[in-house]
C-alpha cells in the first residue's frame, strides 16, 4: 500500500471520527478520481434510523449521477472499513474501480464478537464473494488499531 493510499484511508478514520461523535456507527469513505482528485466523501449516517445509509452506498450513488462510465472505472473508493455486501453491490453494479480500504470485515466481526456485540442481520463476506472484479486491497494494518478503538468507542461508551 502507498503513502497516498495510507493519506486518504486517514482521511476515512477522520469521517468515522465525524460519524461517531454525531451517534452514528464509524465509518467513512473518500472517492478519488483517477487523476487522484477527491471527488466525495461522506460518513455513516444511519443514526436517523436508515440502515442504508453507509457512504459507501451514497459514494456509489453520487457517482452513478455524477461521473461517466469511464471516469467512475479509474476511480478508487477508500474506506475505514471493507465494504458490507450491499455496499459492494452497489459499487459493482456501478462501475466503480479499486476498493482500498483500512479494516477488514474480518477483523471488524472479530472486534465485535470480542465486545459482545450480536451478529448483524446481513452476513459479512469480503467484497471479493460479492463482487469477484473489484480490485481491492487492506487491510491497513498500521490503522487497525484506530479503527478497532472506533467502534469500541460506538459500542462501549465510557469503557476504557
Amino acid at each position: 500500500m502507498e503513502e497516498i493510499d495510507l493519506a486518504h484511508l486517514r482521511r476515512c478514520v477522520e469521517l468515522a471520527e465525524e460519524a461517531l461523535a454525531d451517534g452514528d456507527e464509524p465509518f467513512g469513505s473518500v472517492l478519488v478520481g483517477g487523476d487522484g482528485t477527491v471527488l466525495a466523501e461522506d460518513r455513516n449516517r444511519i443514526a436517523g434510523g436508515d440502515r442504508t445509509r453507509h457512504p459507501e452506498f451514497a459514494l456509489a450513488r453520487w457517482a452513478a449521477a455524477n461521473l461517466a462510465p469511464a471516469e467512475r472505472a479509474a476511480a478508487t473508493v477508500y474506506t475505514s472499513g471493507e465494504h458490507c455486501p450491499m455496499c459492494a453491490a452497489a459499487h459493482a453494479w456501478v462501475g466503480l474501480g479499486r476498493v482500498v480500504y483500512a479494516a477488514s470485515s474480518a477483523q471488524l466481526t472479530q472486534w465485535l464478537s470480542e465486545l459482545g456485540v450480536p451478529a448483524p442481520p446481513v452476513r459479512p463476506l469480503p467484497i471479493t464473494e460479492v463482487a469477484p472484479g473489484v480490485p481491492v486491497e487492506g487491510p491497513a494494518p498500521a490503522l487497525a488499531g484506530a479503527i478497532r478503538d472506533l467502534h469500541r468507542r460506538y459500542h462501549r461508551p465510557g469503557a476504557s
